[in-house]
């Protein structure tokens, strides 16, 4: 195409992942010897193989706000055109909000197994990316997952939320708690809802009952952990829904989709039993920084570890509540909540006592792609073994894996499609002086096969008096105006300011009298002195959010505001 083979041209792309043997099989850059090297360095230089004019540099960031300081405001007032190939919509939003703010096109696009899609975003001309948006997904209630699911989607979903609250959120709870325990009190107190309440009871097991000096406390902890999931919760559903119970329609509760529970018995003879014990104490050992030894590697050392455990007897419980209503959600605080939540910041300071101040925790990420971190094996431990609990049809590790980190196997063709798609837009971008009936959405099936292709949907038009904007649009102050002079230059057009904010912190409100005395200081001054924001060096100007009303006393909704201070 030529493009960036200029004197002035120049292609930037980033990527902070490395290659993968999965990424082999739908790009055409990457070779089995590049496995485990930066995605975006390997791709420039396969690049700049086939055209050495090519002017390129390969970045390794993350996209996203933290990279401020590399994709500065200088960066993107230069840009021409910015193209998307991003696996998560974070990501897409944020350059999409990046090119609504300074106005460049930006051509967006997405594969999906044999599907693929195009969406042209061009400043003042077609709406934005984060204009529209896919419908949610269904998800199944919080009590299916919880007590009564019926296929394996259901118990991958809950071995996820327990792989990521037993291993990722608890131990990044003790390490906020342990940094600043009096900072944490406050919140904690302030918050007092069952959150909170059960943010503090999970740490304190962590720290007290469930804490870990050697392998064989997390061999322990993950034999315990079996006992709780598999047995013991199980024989308390049925004894608070035993197998003839009725619902409240006199109907038989354990009727269809619901399927009768049965508990299981511990076997260090059964290799599933086995491997979860072995994933879930390899795991634990990680988080408290333990070194693994090896009689992991040995199943019959592991099972003579295992059969050290004393197993505790356990009686269900009469006054025990197990949510059923599919609406349910969260239920907010309530007095003895708050109570609950003194006498456990009280047993945590004592607990902390106990603890050396360096103690912390790691906190463990789910990695689906890596399968020698136990991530995977742990996750389709705890599914299969509850499935086996109702009698659901277990899944192997690969398939658990598809499943539990949505994958869809990515395919050449549907990636080129969708680059060529795209390449047939830039040149039309770059081009420039279309009109939106020259661009083109696309969204094809080749599994159908089905192609579909569209008018981009022009942006919103908002008017006041001679005064026209779009989402596009942000108006320019300039000369370091003080909060008086933004407000007057707004009433010289037609729009009676009565709010500015910078951020979440109130700049000015008409209504209260203290205000007045800010309004002869520099937005930027107030900035500062207010909202105790950090201005990076980088920055030349700020956004500030106004609310105002025309003369008629009716709401107008006005584009941000930019104000200029250097």
């Amino acid at each position: 195409m030529g493009v960036s083979c200029g004197s002035q041209g120049k292609l930037t792309i980033t990527d902070d992942d490395v290659i993968e043997k999965s990424n082999l099989s739908w790009q055409f850059l990457f070779r089995d010897w590049n496995i485990g090297q930066a995605k975006s360095t390997i791709a420039a230089s396969a690049a700049a193989s086939i055209n050495s004019q090519l002017k390129i540099e390969a970045l390794q960031n993350r996209v996203g706000p933290e990279i401020g300081s590399v994709f500065n405001d200088a960066f993107w007032e230069n840009l021409t055109v910015a193209i998307n190939a991003l696996d998560n919509v974070d990501a897409r939003l944020y350059v999409d909000q990046r090119c609504l703010y300074f106005q460049k096109p930006l051509l967006e696009s997405g594969t999906l197994g044999a599907k693929c899609n195009t969406q042209m975003v061009i400043p003042y001309l077609t709406e934005n990316y984060g204009a529209s948006r896919d419908p949610p997904e269904n998800q199944a209630p919080m009590c299916t997952v919880y007590s009564f699911p019926h296929n394996i989607d259901h118990c991958l979903t809950w071995a996820q939320s327990e792989f990521e609250g037993l291993l990722e959120k608890t131990p990044a709870e003790v390490n906020a708690c342990l940094s600043n325990l009096v900072e944490y009190a406050t919140s904690m107190r302030n918050a007092a809802d069952a959150q909170a309440k059960d943010n503090l009871e999970r740490i304190l097991k962590c720290l007290d009952q469930g804490k870990c000096e050697t392998f064989q406390d997390c061999v322990t902890w993950a034999r315990l952990r079996f006992e709780d999931y598999f047995v013991n919760r199980i024989k308390q559903l049925k004894f608070t829904f035993p197998e003839d119970a009725a619902a409240s329609t006199g109907a038989p509760f354990w009727s269809s989709p619901k399927r009768f529970p049965h508990q299981l018995q511990f076997s260090a003879v059964d290799p599933s039993h086995l491997q979860f014990i072995m994933a879930a104490s390899i795991l634990r050992a990680e988080t408290f920084d333990i070194p693994v030894p090896d009689l992991v590697k040995s199943p019959k050392m592991l099972a003579e570890a295992v059969e050290k455990v004393i197993v505790p007897d356990f009686q269900p419980k009469e006054d025990v509540k197990i949510a059923t209503d599919e609406k349910a959600t969260r239920s907010a605080g309530s007095v003895d909540d708050v109570a609950v939540i003194n006498q456990l910041l009280l047993n945590l300071e004592l607990c902390r006592n106990n603890l050396s101040s360096e103690f912390r925790m790691k906190p463990i990420q789910f990695e689906k792609d890596d399968d020698t971190n136990f991530h995977v094996d742990l996750i389709a431990g705890l599914a299969n073994i509850r499935a086996r609990n109702y009698s659901i049809p277990e899944v192997d590790k690969l398939k658990a894996k598809l499943i539990a980190g949505r994958i869809i196997p990515a395919i050449a063709t549907a990636t080129a499609m969708a680059t060529g798609l795209v390449c047939l837009e830039l040149y039309e971008v770059l081009d420039g002086a279309h009109k939106v009936e020259d661009y083109r959405n696309t969204f094809a099936n080749l599994a159908l096969p089905l192609f579909s292709m569209a008018e981009p949907v022009p942006p919103k038009v908002l008017k006041h008096r001679v005064m026209k904007w779009t989402v596009w649009d942000r108006w320019v102050l300039r000369d370091n105006p003080t909060l008086k002079q933004v407000i007057k230059w707004l009433k010289g057009n037609g729009l009676n300011a009565y709010s500015i904010s910078y951020g979440n912190c109130l700049l000015f409100n008409s209504l209260f009298p203290r205000h007045q005395e800010r309004l002869d200081k520099k937005v930027v001054e107030v900035v500062r002195e207010f909202a105790k924001a950090e201005l990076p060096p980088y920055r030349s100007h700020l956004d500030v959010s106004v609310a105002c009303d025309d003369n008629e006393g009716n709401d107008m909704d006005i584009p941000p505001i930019s104000i200029y201070y250097r």
